[in-house]
């Protein structure tokens, strides 16, 4: 991962979260822990080789556990780990901005 230009928090965050899946991937990860398939299905338009490197992303900050069962075939889950937890105000948070923003007069927008 890049090194931080500012020092910021808030970028040392973005760095890490920042883009278009991760906190989507998080977010989906809140309901307890999923097959890559499954996040695959909740996340219909990301790819799969997007979806790897951005769990291998999480999995590498320590937000992500991958788990492998020896099993025929073989099954992976994945799920968040105590620290992954900590990003649960924060989903909530973009989830009720989110709303805000899709609730807003056309006219808003349109300002712009």
């Amino acid at each position: 991962m890049k090194e931080s230009a500012t020092g910021c928090s808030v970028e040392e965050s973005m760095r890490l979260l920042g883009g278009r899946w991760r906190l989507l991937i998080v977010s989906y990860l809140l309901d307890g822990p999923k097959r890559f398939n499954d996040l695959r299905r909740d996340v219909p338009g990301i790819s799969q080789r997007m979806l790897t490197l951005d769990l291998r992303a999480l999995e590498d900050a320590g937000l992500v556990k991958r788990t492998v069962f020896a099993e025929v075939p073989v099954r992976v889950q994945y799920e968040l780990t105590e620290d992954g937890e900590r990003l649960r105000p924060v989903v909530a948070v973009m989830q009720e901005f989110g709303l805000w923003l899709k609730a807003r007069p056309a006219a808003a927008d349109d300002a712009q």
